[in-house]
């Protein structure tokens, strides 16, 4: 699909063209009033190849006016549904959702990208919804070219990954908290058949460090299912709840309490520095989640007694919250690929640490969805900085559509890593 795809960005790109007159809608006289989409005879064969070429393409081409109206629509999007009747008998509109991506571009000046699924035809009509990439770019005289690309078979794959990811990690939840148990009553029972004896039994001892190491790697294994389950419902599994006012003072609050237990074994500080009454714009657990991922990242890769301090910066329309750390750094090579899911720069310690590899990805995904990103520096064996921006009001919506429309873009994919 990508060289469908990077053809289309070319020529969506080349539209301005179209847009001043290679190819034109023309109202005919009679009474009926249809438009009719089709080339000026004036342009020879030039005109005649860029038809020929536009049709060509399985992704869809629509070209709007000032007025919504489509100037210039190729047969793949018309096989996408992206055309609906007009309100006068005979003519023709384009999709709402194309309507509001276009109005939307042409207010702001900048490109709009969404993904998202739409119903086939009419309600019920087909099992699976169509999924689109809509890009929407402006051209000369208030003409919008919206390129829609297919990705319904990446939008099911995506689909079915998160699907049994979830439903994997949720089966497993009840035997791994089973085992903890197990593990503690073994623990507890060597505890009491080793009290009061003169000399260690070494049966005992063994049986205790084995006991002891089932222990530690349940817990670990349910940590794991739990971010596993959580990046699932990140990755689009359900519904992002409404964004809102979300207080950092609290989030700070609910951060230091989390890590507290953590730190405290490294006696390691966790300080913060900023304003008070800071806010953002999103959903307050997330939001907590993913500071303190970066926190608990930070006290795994310190050494004892150093400080993690976080930090927050408030500008007009974003809130920067860093935290930095005193402890190992992150090479240059692997800056780029920390936040993968699983990815680990050193596969040695991380297993020293415990971490599962997903704490990152958390991060990114949580930032991603609040419209915000997720940065870091760092200087190997010099501390590392991750940088957490969301945003401090709330963003103009990627998609803002109508109430009887709502259905028709209820779900759409989160992003991979």
């Amino acid at each position: 699909m990508e060289w469908v795809v990077g053809a289309g960005l070319v020529l969506a790109g080349a539209l301005a063209g179209v847009a001043a007159g290679l190819f034109v809608v023309r109202r005919r006289a009679g009474a009926e009033g249809r438009h009719v989409i089709g080339t000026e005879q004036d342009g020879g064969v030039l005109k005649g190849l860029g038809r020929k070429s536009l049709d060509s393409l399985r992704v869809g081409v629509v070209v709007l006016d000032g007025s919504d109206h489509p100037v210039l629509v190729n047969p793949a999007a018309r096989a996408m549904g992206l055309l609906r009747s007009g309100g006068a008998p005979g003519t023709i509109a384009a999709h709402p959702i194309l309507r509001t991506l276009a109005g939307q571009v042409r207010r702001t000046g900048v490109r709009r990208e969404v993904e998202l699924d739409m119903p086939r035809g009419r309600a019920g009509a087909a099992p699976a919804p169509l999924g689109l990439h809509l890009r929407a770019v402006a051209l000369a005289a208030g003409h919008v070219a919206v390129e829609a690309a297919d990705v319904t078979e990446s939008h099911r794959l995506a689909r079915v990954r998160r699907d049994f990811v979830a439903n994997v990690s949720h089966e497993l939840k009840t035997p791994i908290g089973a085992l903890q148990l197990l593990s503690e009553a073994l623990l507890d029972a060597t505890e009491l058949a080793g009290d009061g004896a003169a000399e260690p039994n070494e049966d005992l001892v063994a049986a205790r460090r084995f006991a002891e190491r089932i222990h530690h790697e349940s817990h670990r294994m349910g940590r794991l299912v739990s971010e596993l389950l959580e990046l699932s419902r990140l990755q689009g599994a359900e519904p992002l709840p409404t964004p809102e006012p979300v207080s950092l003072d609290w989030v700070i609050a609910e951060v230091v309490d989390r890590t507290r237990t953590t730190a405290s074994a490294k006696n390691i500080d966790v300080t913060y520095e900023g304003p008070k009454g800071a806010t953002v714009w999103g959903t307050d657990s997330q939001v907590a989640t993913a500071v303190s991922n970066l926190v608990e990242n930070a006290v795994a890769y310190s050494p004892e007694g150093t400080t993690v301090r976080l930090t927050v910066r408030q500008a007009d329309e974003w809130v920067d919250i860093d935290v930095t750390d005193q402890g190992i750094g992150i090479s240059p090579q692997d800056l780029d690929r920390i936040f993968e899911r699983f990815y680990r720069a050193d596969q040695a310690r991380s297993r020293a640490t415990g971490g599962t590899g997903l704490g990152l990805a958390i991060v990114k995904h949580i930032a991603t969805n609040h419209g915000g990103r997720v940065d870091v520096s760092s200087v190997l064996g010099g501390g590392s900085t991750f940088t957490l921006r969301l945003p401090a009001q709330p963003l103009e919506a990627p998609l803002p559509l109508p109430p009887a429309l709502a259905p028709e873009a209820a779900e759409v994919p989160g992003r991979n890593s």
